[in-house]
């Protein structure tokens, strides 16, 4: 079994996906407490180093590993990539994470690694950035490939857009092409659509049978229905939302009722028969985006967007529920994760053939 690290893991989403492909997750870094907490309860048998691992020698942390990785995954933050020109990325300070990435990389030398992170990563400068990537694995022995990759291409009900890198130690590898059939919100959510504002509990029974396949691979491994409890919101956010009918957002709402919130989607419905928009970590907030149950009267709870992520039921999310969005919203689709790591094994086994 092939046998992976994976940095600046945030609650696991790729570790979800590289696992249910069959790969073996043995170590991970996450330098938030609490999110580091829901991804130890959730994957018991993987070391986590819950530490700035920038602070660390690399020899101390991965000393044993060296030899023994085939795979290195994370998703680095890289600030500096939104920078215009032509600095070279390995002397901005603001992309150590990234600098931090490429050494292990370097001194582990996995068979492959991925790179996930925003779109801008391979667009902006002109490509400049992207073009220094490549450059810097060529440097040490990897040949790569990149694509900004939309997650509802691959089985999520999700429109997320976020740039992958994958490479391969001394020769080819590409991302995989969309592969899945389309799913919806109302394939994701819709049996879980029985609270109101404020309704719900931590821990309770399912109140619906699944109504679609999606929802049986999500619930395949679970008999509770956790993380499934409505914000309270205030007398006049459900007095809006109760003039919004299903497919509708903020044009339909009298002037009294409109607020000066900025985002895309503010005060909008979730549309059943199309994927979400992007998840993000303050999905909880009507005007924080297209997160309005898509006929009740209150947004999406943690669960619902852990279904449009492609969580399973089974993936439990701890601490306050401020970490809990963060920990959904933040997460690369486990569904995405264990395509790429498919494709991986994939030609991991066809290279190992001709071998043979």
């Amino acid at each position: 079994m092939l046998k992976a690290v994976d940095l600046f893991s945030g609650v696991g989403g790729l570790s979800l996906g590289l696992q249910e492909a069959g790969i073996n997750v043995v170590l991970s870094n996450e330098i938030d407490k609490d999110i580091a907490n829901s991804y130890i309860k959730n994957h018991p048998k993987v070391q986590m180093i819950n530490d700035d691992i920038t602070k660390l020698e690399i020899n101390s942390i991965f000393g044993d590993l060296k030899g023994n990785i085939d795979i290195v995954v994370g998703g680095p933050p890289c600030q500096g990539f939104s920078q215009k020109g032509s600095r070279k990325i390995m002397d901005d300070e603001r992309n150590y994470l990234f600098k931090y990435f490429f050494k292990v990389v370097k001194y582990l030398r996995p068979k492959y690694f991925i790179m996930e992170n925003v779109p801008n990563l391979l667009t902006s400068g002109k490509g400049i950035f992207k073009k220094q990537i490549f450059e810097m694995f060529e440097t040490i022995g990897y040949k790569l490939d990149s694509d900004i990759l939309n997650s509802y291409d691959y089985g999520v009900p999700q429109l997320r857009r976020r740039a992958f890198i994958i490479g391969k130690y001394n020769s080819n590898i590409a991302l995989p092409l969309n592969i899945s059939e389309k799913v919806n919100v109302k394939d994701a959510i819709s049996d879980l659509s029985f609270l109101n504002s404020g309704e719900g509990v931590e821990e309770q029974e399912y109140k619906f049978e699944p109504k679609s396949n999606y929802q049986k691979l999500m619930r395949r491994n679970s008999k509770t229905l956790y993380n499934h409890k409505a914000t309270n919101h205030s007398t006049l956010a459900i007095e809006r939302m109760n003039l919004i009918a299903p497919g509708q957002g903020r044009e339909v709402l009298p002037k009294e009722h409109l607020t000066k919130s900025i985002y895309s989607g503010t005060w909008s419905r979730m549309i059943e028969d199309q994927p979400s928009v992007t998840i993000t970590t303050r999905f909880d907030t009507p005007s924080s985006g297209r997160f309005t149950h898509p006929y009740l009267n209150r947004a999406i709870t943690v669960r619902e967007a852990a279904r449009i992520q492609s969580f399973p039921d089974d993936f439990i999310f701890y601490g306050s529920k401020t970490s809990q969005m963060k920990q959904v919203g933040n997460a690369v689709p486990p569904l995405l994760a264990k395509a790429i790591a498919t494709e991986i094994l994939l030609d991991f086994k066809k290279n190992e053939k001709i071998i043979i």
